[in-house]
């Protein structure tokens, strides 16, 4: 068992390798391509199964698996940077969960392309995204985590854009990539700090790692400005990381926008890889955002500390939770209503890791990620019946015409929803709704968890209307009809693990929450929860109630086509279909501001930098031109003067070194004779 995680590179290198082979083929190479990026995924589910047994059977005295292995990456002035692979509950859980909810999408994709003509680009762009999620999970180390990010990101920033031919899928593209690096800068100067602070970006390392005691002692012993701990202020420098990729408030925008990828880009990206990128973060680096002073319980299933660190995420994360529900009350493309349904299902997810732990929050990322791309792979196939449309008003009664599509899809709505006791999406919610219930700083995020849960109910049961239940308004693409099996067999598949997955959550038996806690051995089957558990319950049904009653009774006495809102509130409807108006409000202040700036470094290069530049360039040219004069009037007329001086010279003694005997012979007598008479004359004297 301990050798596994030397081997846990190999998980991700499965599709890194065929994305780099896909890379290397043909247009026309289609099922050569699809075949090596589902395989590669499939092989990597198989890697991922072996080591999620790996961490079902603790050492003797040992609650919790975790195995490392690390080596040297790099050496800088005789220290070697480490990294390393990290196994454990909370990485195991995630490496089954991506790899086989993308397999299913894999799968899928390959009936909904099927007519594309970059068929085979996007397999491997799909193969890229999987291996950097992937490599994320596995990584020991935050710079590693922080590189297998950064892929995520590219990877989405090409799928996202793939039909780059269309303004609104280049636009998407640029708006994702633009705003997560946003929330990435600051997940990079944290990185920094924290490396500065503890030496080490090791995650675990036998009590050498930066989320151990050590270093988290000295993390929290450490103030700097205001007297916030070190702890504290590197914590929410990594979490603007996790709001850029996981779509929180403020950094949401770019969420929405990614719909206009193709379908199972949507499923991946909101179900299982990217946007539980940033969830995964925050479990991961929960040690260090749940320490103080008073030495909290920092376990993997430890129960919410109170720290700064966490309320900021338990307050981003409930705020996010209504916000996205408000807004998917009005939306009409049925992939912009689950995109939303994403924004503020991640805020749940960032509540229960704030309010109750890493258990509570990682417990509904991973059922949602199941009933979440059964959703939107359920809208893919809704929008190929109907000859790509997307418009909720435009489609109805397809529960005849799409059977199987419509079957599914129900029980997606049921658990995202949070139909009572069958669907998991029930459990993990109330989990979330409980820790808020008995959060000590406030009870306000309990209510908005209330508020966005009646809200959930009351948008998804609207978009069922609408979708399968509303008569049809026309037919502008045709009869609908039912998807191939390469596309619904994913969907049943991934219906039925969405009930499933129900056994594991109960209070009855909560094998997840022991199993990210180390307690499996303690795990007995037997209603252990308490008049809490069973209050939030109350709430969560009568909540779930209200919204399906409210929104059925509205919609099924509205015309075919219409809105009820709209007609009852059109104000309020225009705002909420608007988004609120966040998006208008960036481009007047942040864009525009960005605009201003943009105007004043271009006058700035133009005139002050450009003046500066052209004066220097006039007093070179100044230096040249009496360079030049001097050169050319002094140094070389001097130099011209000397040179016939010279010549001069040599004209005068090349007369008298003429070669003649005579002359030389009279010369030398002069010479004796000049010599001869200043001898005398001196003599006289």
């Amino acid at each position: 068992m301990e050798r596994v995680a030397e081997f846990l590179w190999i998980i991700p290198a499965l599709p890194l390798l065929a994305a780099a082979a896909i890379a290397l083929m043909r247009r026309r190479h289609r099922r050569p391509a699809a075949t090596l990026a589902i395989g590669s995924l499939v092989l990597a589910f198989v890697a991922s199964c072996v080591a999620f047994a790996a961490t079902l059977r603790p050492a003797a005295g040992e609650g919790l698996v975790r195995l490392h292995h690390d080596f040297a990456w790099f050496e800088v002035g005789g220290a070697a940077f480490r990294a390393g692979w990290l196994l454990d509950p909370l990485s195991a859980g995630m490496l089954v969960m991506v790899t086989f909810v993308g397999s299913l999408i894999f799968v899928f994709s390959v009936g909904y392309m099927a007519h594309d003509a970059n068929f085979t680009r996007f397999f491997g762009f799909l193969s890229l995204f999987a291996a950097a999620m992937l490599g994320l999970l596995v990584a020991n180390n935050l710079l590693v985590l922080f590189m297998c990010w950064e892929l995520v990101g590219l990877a989405s920033y090409l799928l996202i854009g793939f039909w780059f031919s269309k303004p609104e899928a280049a636009t998407a593209a640029k708006k994702a990539f633009i705003a997560t690096r946003i929330g990435d800068l600051g997940f990079l100067i944290g990185i920094v700090w924290l490396h500065h602070a503890t030496g080490s970006l090791l995650f675990y390392d036998d009590g050498a790692g930066c989320l151990e005691q050590g270093a988290i002692a000295r993390l929290v012993a450490a103030t700097t400005v205001g007297g916030m701990a070190v702890s504290t202020a590197i914590s929410l420098l990594l979490f603007c990381g996790a709001i850029g990729k996981s779509g929180q408030l403020p950094l949401h925008v770019w969420l929405p926008d990614a719909m206009e990828g193709p379908t199972p880009v949507s499923a991946l990206i909101h179900a299982a890889t990217m946007v539980a990128a940033g969830v995964f973060l925050v479990a991961r680096v929960y040690p260090l955002m749940a320490a103080s002073p008073a030495g909290t319980d920092v376990g993997a299933g430890a129960h919410a500390a109170h720290t700064t660190a966490l309320a900021v995420v338990t307050w981003v994360g409930a705020l996010t939770a209504v916000f996205g529900a408000l807004v998917a009350v009005a939306q009409d493309d049925i992939k912009r209503i689950l995109a939303y349904s994403t924004i503020s299902q991640l805020g749940y997810m960032m509540m229960g890791l704030g309010t109750g732990g890493p258990a509570v929050g990682m417990l509904h990322l991973v059922v949602h990620a199941f009933f979440k791309a059964l959703l939107f792979l359920g809208a893919g196939s809704v929008i190929h019946g109907c000859g790509g449309e997307q418009d909720i008003r435009r489609m109805g009664g397809l529960r005849r015409a799409m059977p199987v599509t419509f079957a599914t899809y129900a029980v997606g709505m049921m658990a995202l929803s949070g139909f009572p006791l069958v669907f998991s999406g029930f459990w993990s919610k109330d989990a979330i709704l409980h820790a808020a219930m008995v959060w000590e700083p406030s009870r306000i995020p309990f209510v908005l968890g209330l508020c966005g849960a009646a809200l959930t109910a009351f948008y998804m049961t609207r978009q069922m209307w609408f979708v399968f239940f509303a008569p049809r308004v026309g037919t502008p693409h045709g009869e609908p009809h039912e998807s191939p099996g390469t596309m619904t067999v994913p969907l049943v598949v991934l219906a039925a693990a969405t009930v499933l997955l129900a056994v594991p959550a109960t209070p009855a038996w909560p094998w997840f929450h022991a199993y990210l806690a180390g307690h499996l051995d303690e795990l007995h089957a037997g209603w252990n929860a308490g008049a809490g558990v069973v209050a939030a319950m109350a709430w969560s049904i009568l909540a779930v109630a209200v919204g399906v009653a409210v929104s059925w009774r509205l919609y099924s006495r509205t015309p075919a086509g219409t809105d009820a809102i709209e007609i009852a509130l059109p104000r309020v409807f225009r705002a909420l279909r608007a988004r609120l108006y966040v998006d208008e409000f960036y481009a007047a202040t942040f864009h525009r501001l960005a605009r201003w700036a943009s105007l004043a470094s271009d006058w700035a290069d133009r005139f002050f930098w450009g003046t500066i530049v052209d004066s220097t360039a006039w007093i070179a040219r100044g230096v040249a031109w009496v360079g030049r004069v001097f050169d050319n009037d002094a140094v070389d007329a001097g130099f011209d003067a000397g040179c016939e001086g010279t010549r001069g010279a040599g004209k005068w003694a090349s007369r008298i070194q003429n070669g003649q005997t005579q002359r030389y012979l009279r010369l030398l007598a002069a010479g004796i004779v000049a010599i001869v008479a200043v001898l005398a004359w001196s003599g006289t004297r």
